[in-house]
């Protein structure tokens, strides 16, 4: 047999010397092929699948059973109600003739396979029984196909349920009402979207919404920092290059926008973009084609394009940091982020959702915040905006108090930039009376507090970089050993 499994077949045929004819062929199946129901007409049938929609992987009908409902008809109401249920016609209506009209008119109503029933001078079969049985094999391993995918389709969608879920973009505010309704539209559409807005307020949120929401929510979604790439490497990253295109390129390298192909590019800091790389984006955009490093020839790709930046790219565009003809086709359908401080009705709500967030996370009980010290958030300007409400949320968990004192509000919302040279010598301070450290560990310890200083102040990662006079890719390589996430 070419099938392990046992198959089970619904008959409908109103004829009993067909019904044993056909149970008659089956019995060379080994019995791996089982008739577990037989009905006479198409109603009866229906009925039965609506009842047990699982019973039978094959179904095995006459052309022409009695009753209105039969034919072509009869298959469209089967597969409408069992999409993954496969389809055998037999029937005597083409004994005599070869009719490719009618068997084409079969296969789109949504049969597998049909047959002509032999004449009924031949008793011990319906149809030649090798070819019969194969027929039914591949129409279970087909129907077995269709219901895997069926299966995976449904886990990735509740995969993307989850996902959404966790991504948010909270708020009851008219401001946030509008967002949402936009984001909505972008998602129905593959025109270019440029968000905007301060650092920390959801714009990498937004994409994810905008990809998940789309016809291509099933494809891959590639987010890319444009601010962490080195400006010497950006263009093999994004667009890839071929084996000895450069001195160390011992292989070929797929880049980013390929392994994005069919689904999403999300260039997070685009005003960070190099202008030799902003050419090849254009292309991409306009053309749909990209040039990899050490190819003559061109790659076509379909990939949707969604790019962010905290910057003012029109003074970008005057100042010849970024190119005007590349700043018309990004900005299609512009999404404007707002800060915390322009919605401040929507600081109740997201501080709630964060601290039960963050306490299952962390296995605590939710502390309680007083009605007073929800109207003290509501009055800070929060600059570090949804991304600083989650990091005060976090540092008040730590403390481990059921309730939120005023004091404990007031410390956590104080500004990390407090001072610097302060900071520094009462680290020092500390390790002087108390148990000294190393060197190495002082070190560190600097190090760390320097970084989260000027992170602090600082509009993006790439801002921060060139601060502190590191290349980004230096910059993350170091963030990430001192355990400050970048």
């Amino acid at each position: 047999m070419l099938s392990d499994a046992d198959i089970h077949v619904l008959l409908i045929e109103d004829e009993e010397y067909d019904v044993r004819r056909i149970r008659n062929t089956l019995k060379y199946s080994g019995g791996r092929i089982e008739i577990v129901n037989v009905v006479s007409s198409g109603r009866a049938a229906l009925d039965l699948l609506s009842a047990r929609p699982n019973f039978c992987e094959v179904v095995i009908m006459d052309m022409q059973i009695a009753g209105g409902l039969r034919g072509e008809d009869l298959i469209r109401s089967i597969k409408a109600l069992a999409p993954a249920v496969q389809i055998i016609v037999v029937t005597k209506m083409t004994i005599n003739i070869t009719d490719l009209e009618f068997a084409d008119r079969l296969l789109r109503a949504g049969a597998f396979w049909y047959c002509t029933k032999y004449p009924t001078d031949i008793e011990a079969y319906i149809y030649q029984p090798t070819d019969f049985i194969i027929s039914i094999v591949n129409a279970f391993q087909k129907g077995q196909l269709m219901a895997e995918q069926t299966r995976s389709t449904r886990r990735l969608q509740r995969n993307i349920e989850e996902k959404l879920e966790n991504r948010q973009l909270l708020g009851e505010s008219a401001t946030m009402q509008r967002l949402r309704s936009l984001i909505r539209q972008c998602a129905e559409s593959d025109a270019p979207v440029l968000i905007t807005g301060a650092s920390g307020t959801g714009k990498e949120i937004a994409a994810t919404n905008i990809h998940y929401g789309s016809r291509r929510r099933f494809e891959n979604f590639v987010p890319i920092n444009c601010g962490g790439l080195p400006a010497e490497l950006i263009e093999s990253e994004l667009f890839g290059y071929e084996k000895g295109a450069f001195t160390g390129a011992t292989g070929k390298k797929q880049g980013l926008f390929e392994a994005a192909n069919h689904g999403t590019v999300f260039l997070d800091e685009i005003g960070e973009l190099p202008l030799s790389a902003q050419v090849k984006l254009l292309r991409v955009i306009q053309d749909g084609t990209l040039e990899k490093i050490g190819r003559t020839g061109t790659i076509q790709v379909d990939v949707r394009i969604v790019a962010a930046t905290n910057k003012d790219l029109e003074r970008e565009v005057r100042r010849g940091f970024f190119r005007e003809d590349l700043y018309y086709r990004l900005n299609v359908v512009p999404v404007f982020i707002p800060s915390l401080h322009e919605r401040r009705e929507d600081i109740p709500l997201l501080w709630n959702h964060f601290l039960e967030q963050a306490s299952k996370e962390m296995g605590i009980a939710v502390p309680v915040t007083p009605p007073g010290l929800l109207e003290l958030l509501a009055r800070h300007e929060w600059p570090g905006n949804v991304r600083e409400m989650k990091n005060v949320v976090q540092r008040l968990l730590f403390t481990g108090n059921e309730t939120i004192t005023e004091e404990l509000m007031r410390n956590a919302l104080r500004p990390v930039q407090k001072s610097l040279a302060a900071d520094l010598h009462d680290t020092m301070v500390a390790s002087a009376e108390g148990d000294s450290l190393s060197w190495r560990s002082m070190e560190r310890l600097l190090r760390e507090k320097y970084f989260r200083y000027i992170r602090s102040n600082s509009k993006s990662d790439a801002e921060a970089a060139k601060k502190l006079g590191l290349a980004p890719p230096n910059y993350h390589r170091m963030c990430k050993e001192l355990g400050i996430k970048s």
